[in-house]
């Protein structure tokens, strides 16, 4: 959990967790169950869902070793959640749905199960962004493939194989086309991530150097987005 927060700081200012208590919440990806263990502290009526049983089985664990209970952990796919339509008065995902072989369908779930004026909130990995300058330096300009393009870098060279990015563009038009208002979109740098603090001072002192030059606001790796579902949907 220290970890966790220590290389992703950004959570919490943009969670929120104590907001919303007495709130109905979805969590889609609970992973190790780090911030789902914090809705619940929150008292939130959390739900979670996960894409393997291995996953589930260890959020139950921790919340029964810290006392504590959610609604509901199950095993899902986030491309076809297993709830009816306006069920959830937040909805919250944090470096997950990118990884799906068709994110569009999966933003279009979150929308789906929250509420008419509703909160959605969710980190996907932002395309223009200090990281993808990096990985493409690395695998293709120093590779002798400079023809690669970004996302072709990060479908290969990121994480697992498959994993993709977004500009704001592309977000915003999404969320457009899901009918949801975009309350903020925040592309700020990343302390860990764009710049380099575990890395030797030249490193460090280069990549704030970028950050200066680029714009700190306009080029981190985590994009964090909150949408609000229009009434009328």
């Amino acid at each position: 959990m220290r970890y966790r927060y220590r290389i992703e700081p950004e959570i919490f200012a943009f969670a929120q967790f104590t907001r919303y208590r007495g709130k109905r919440l979805l969590e889609v990806g609970v992973g190790a169950g780090t911030d789902f263990l914090q809705w619940v502290r929150a008292g939130t009526k959390a739900n979670g869902v996960d894409l393997t049983q291995e996953a589930v089985d260890h959020v139950k664990i921790r919340l029964q070793v810290y006392g504590l209970s959610a609604e509901e952990v199950r095993v899902a796919d986030a491309e076809h959640l297993p709830y009816d339509d306006d069920s959830f008065d937040i909805v919250y995902s944090w470096g997950v749905i990118h990884h799906s072989p068709d994110m569009e369908k999966a933003f279009s779930e979150l929308v789906r199960c929250v509420k008419p004026a509703g909160t959605i909130k969710l980190m996907v990995y932002h395309r223009h962004s200090l990281l993808v300058l990096y990985k493409w330096v690395r695998y293709a300009l120093l590779s002798g493939k400079p023809f690669l393009s970004f996302a072709d870098v990060l479908y290969h060279h990121q994480e697992s194989i498959g994993t993709k990015a977004y500009t704001v563009h592309e977000i915003k038009s999404l969320a457009a086309s899901c009918g949801t208002d975009i309350e903020r979109i925040d592309v700020s740098v990343s302390p860990f991530y764009d710049l380099l603090s575990t890395r030797n001072a030249l490193a460090r002192f280069g990549a704030y150097v970028l950050a200066c030059l680029l714009g700190h606001r306009r080029c981190g790796w985590y994009m964090r987005v909150e949408l609000r579902k229009k009434a009328s949907q």
